[in-house]
């Protein structure tokens, strides 16, 4: 099973990042969205698919990802809320997907799909909802790249961030090695942020704090200030 490195996993190096979250971006003004947190120096860009079964909202899905990738260098960070990973991950990465991550709550062989994902070319994360322990992840938590803790319930935005979820993160960044990366999404803020960093993460996926203010870039590096002093 391979492991991140420094050389070839782009992640690897443990510090503070902004992962802003299409879905709250202008869905008429999609490139220009992604320019201003580009242009402010984001290095990452999250991309939640859903797919109207596992969760039950749709959001978007191959097509939009495929020509965000003609306009954007950023690494895009690809949550599956989908009930078949397996079935679409080979689609989403030729599409432009660096990292696909898929729930734990939707496979009884993980490590299958983990395999899977690597096969198609692309990095592997995992995430767990608000009602799922971190035991369900014993079994492919040291073959994954990142997990993804969901601190508020999938498949809605403006939801409040569930502060029980920080004890999971304090769990989870004993057990990830310092090039596995802890994530966080949901209800991430100003003042959410530094709780969250202060529990051990540091991928925190931002979408109405970043892309539902008049300045998305001046935003994001707000909430990039607010977590350095966490």
């Amino acid at each position: 099973m391979p492991t991140a490195t420094q050389d070839t996993w782009p992640l690897a190096t443990p510090r503070i990042r902004i992962a802003p979250s299409l879905l709250a971006a202008d869905f008429a003004r999609l490139a220009d969205d992604v320019a201003k947190i580009e242009a402010a120096g984001a290095e990452i860009l999250h991309l939640d698919i859903m797919d109207g079964h596992f969760v039950p909202n749709i959001s978007f899905g191959i097509p939009v990802i495929e020509k965000l990738r003609q306009v954007s260098r950023l690494f895009f960070d690809t949550h599956l809320m989908i009930t078949e990973p397996v079935r679409y991950a080979e689609p989403f990465v030729k599409a432009g997907s660096d990292l696909l991550t898929f729930h734990i709550e939707v496979s009884h062989e993980p490590l299958r799909v983990v395999d899977h994902i690597r096969g198609a070319g692309a990095r592997v994360g995992v995430t767990l909802n608000p009602g799922t322990e971190v035991s369900a992840l014993r079994e492919v938590v040291a073959s994954v790249d990142l997990v993804l803790v969901m601190s508020v319930w999938p498949g809605f935005g403006g939801q409040t961030f569930i502060a029980s979820t920080l004890d999971k993160c304090r769990a989870l960044r004993g057990l990830l090695r310092a090039d596995q990366r802890l994530e966080v999404d949901g209800g991430i803020g100003p003042d959410t942020v530094a709780a969250v960093v202060r529990a051990g993460a540091d991928t925190l996926v931002a979408g109405s704090a970043v892309f539902g203010r008049a300045d998305p870039g001046g935003a994001m590096r707000e909430l990039e200030r607010l977590a350095g002093r966490a």
